[in-house]
């Protein structure tokens, strides 16, 4: 039973909780949709060869210098800013929504300036695995489905920190943002993360191997998801604030209510 100070507390608790970082983020990414469906043909293609992320950028013998904008500059930005492009509302909102899901409780981990660091980490990881298996490739990628993937691998390294540390509460899964998260061999022994790693890498891997036969949307960028997936989970621990336990007694053996 809770007390009648536990209960207030909840009655105060706003329905959506969404951190800062994650609303200025969504805000930023709607903006600049606005803005695109707004502007004229050409101006929209301008932003895109700006800021989407083009390997052939980086290969000489595809674009001469000085053909797409932004010189050396864009050489680096273009590593981040893609994630800011989105192809239509669609797409936009549906990143929005994943990232609504999973990166707010990574955001409320690790606080604002590191998720923006993991942020950057994770889409600049995407982009390079990109680069690596579109080597040359004209066709620009945008979106943020590489951080959306990486704050996904994030998660489900802390989400079941608080069991057996606590006593079972019907909020323990957001409460896990304050305990621990165990060594990353130890978490995908987890039989529910490995059935979600496991179902994440079959749909990943199926847009690629269905793509080139016509059977799914080819302009997927599959691996941008798998490199921000891969990097949020294995560089979890250098974003990670979480050092000590909290002060709650940990219980052995089953939960008590």
């Amino acid at each position: 039973m809770l007390d009648p100070s536990q209960i207030a507390t909840q009655r105060r608790q706003p329905i959506l909780n969404v951190p800062t970082v994650i609303t200025v983020l969504a805000a930023v990414m709607l903006a600049i949709q606005l803005v695109r469906d707004w502007v004229d043909p050409d101006t929209g293609i301008e932003i895109l060869a700006l800021f989407a992320f083009i390997p052939a950028r980086f290969d000489p013998s595809i674009l001469a210098e000085g053909v797409l904008p932004g010189g050396t500059g864009a050489d680096v930005w273009t590593f981040v800013t893609y994630a800011f492009l989105h192809g239509g509302w669609s797409h936009v909102g549906l990143n929005l929504l994943w990232m609504l899901a999973f990166g707010s409780p990574v955001a409320r981990r690790f606080g604002t300036l590191r998720f923006l660091a993991f942020f950057v980490v994770t889409v600049a990881a995407g982009a390079g695995l990109h680069l690596v298996t579109h080597e040359g490739e004209l066709v620009p990628m945008i979106g943020a489905s590489a951080a959306v993937s990486g704050c996904m691998a994030a998660a489900i390294r802390f989400m079941f920190a608080s069991e057996g540390h606590v006593r079972w509460q019907p909020d323990m899964m957001s409460a896990s943002v304050r305990y621990p998260a165990p060594p990353l061999t130890v978490v995908l022994r987890d039989r529910r993360v490995i059935g979600f790693v496991g179902v994440w890498f079959l749909i990943n891997i199926g847009f690629g191997l269905l793509g080139p036969a016509g059977l799914t949307d080819g302009s997927i960028a599959w691996e941008a998801h798998i490199g921000g997936f891969l990097v949020g989970l294995l560089m979890f621990p250098l974003f990670d604030p979480v050092r000590h336990y909290p002060d709650e007694p940990r219980l052995s053996g089953r939960y008590r209510g």
